[in-house]
C-alpha cells in the first residue's frame, strides 16, 4: 500500500447537481475525469485517496510510468 503522504498529485473534488454529489478527479492522469465519488465532501476526498493508491498501484503492476506531478510555482 502507497502511503498518503508520499502521494504528490493533484485531487480535484467538484459538486454535481446532476449526479447529487461529490465527484474527484486527478488532472495529472490521462483518461478519465472523474474517478470517483461521494455524498459528503469528507467521503470525496477518503475515496479519492482510496482511487489515488489504487490508480498508482496499477501504473505500477503493469510497468507504466507514473505521470510526473504538476507543481506550483513559488
Amino acid at each position: 500500500m502507497i502511503k498518503s503522504n508520499k502521494i504528490k498529485y493533484e485531487m480535484t473534488i467538484a459538486w454535481s447537481e446532476e449526479d447529487d454529489c461529490y465527484l474527484v478527479g486527478f488532472p495529472d492522469f490521462p483518461g478519465q475525469k472523474w474517478r470517483t465519488h461521494g455524498d459528503t465532501y469528507e467521503s470525496a476526498v477518503n475515496n479519492g485517496v482510496e482511487a489515488l493508491e489504487s490508480l498508482m498501484i496499477a501504473y505500477e503492476a503493469s510497468g507504466e510510468s507514473l505521470p510526473e506531478p504538476k507543481t506550483v510555482a513559488a
